[in-house]
């Protein structure tokens, strides 16, 4: 076996390992360890973040074309975005317990099938179409502002009605527009994710709060680029 293919199999490798990390982390939220469940939510979203640039520096595709590495990284996705924190948000009491919470939290998971699904998910000019399921940092925000269950259904009912709405959303490692600004305030953020973390289990509601604005950014460009292009 080359350099290359060993190497194309170890990008592989690395993409698969964020699953081991998805059941981890339902390992951790099944023991109430729910900061350690977003700890390793977060290194599983590092991977997603960075597995792309290692397929492309390896020529993955041209090396391994049997083997399709997008389908592998959508099931890896859809385990760390969608199902291990909804399961985290039931098992924490974020939506109430029994059958109203159950239906509640199945919404997210019937939606993003629905989203990870479309050929157009992802747009050629480098958009989500559809609000694109990041449900871990939607249930991270729930818990550490300790919002009341009211809030938390509304807002899971809502984001999960925008999966199926086709606003485009700023897909900001690979779309040009504001790429260092969203870098930098994104780099931000991410500190202030993992001072959260390491405050739990009781993280600073003030930080968590404050933190938002990388969100809020979010949103707002994407609003913006969506009415302002055709």
């Amino acid at each position: 076996m080359t350099a290359p293919v060993l190497a194309a199999w170890g990008v592989h490798l690395y993409t698969a390992f964020g699953a081991v990390l998805g059941f981890l982390a339902l390992e951790a939220t099944a023991s109430s360890r729910y900061g350690w469940a977003f700890f390793l939510m977060a290194i599983a979203t590092f991977i997603d973040c960075t597995d792309g640039t290692l397929a492309r520096r390896m020529r993955v595709k041209q090396v391994l074309p049997h083997f399709d590495g997008a389908r592998l990284d959508d099931i890896v996705d859809y385990l760390n975005y969608v199902v291990v924190p909804l399961a985290l948000a039931y098992h924490a009491g974020l939506i109430p317990r029994g059958a109203v919470g159950l239906c509640i939290g199945s919404l997210p998971l019937l939606a993003s099938g629905y989203g990870f699904c479309q050929i157009d998910a992802k747009t050629e000019d480098h958009f989500f179409k559809g609000f694109p399921s990041y449900w871990n940092v939607v249930v991270f925000y729930l818990y550490a502002l300790a919002c009341p269950l009211w809030f938390n259904n509304a807002i899971l009912i809502v984001l999960s009605i925008l999966v199926f709405v086709p606003i485009r959303y700023l897909y900001p490692s690979k779309n040009p527009t504001a790429q260092r600004t969203t870098y930098v305030l994104g780099a931000i953020w991410g500190v202030c994710m993992f001072v959260l973390l390491a405050q739990f289990p009781a993280p600073s509601h003030r930080l968590a709060a404050l933190s938002l604005f990388f969100p809020i950014y979010y949103f707002a460009i994407s609003f913006h680029l969506h009415f302002r292009t055709p």
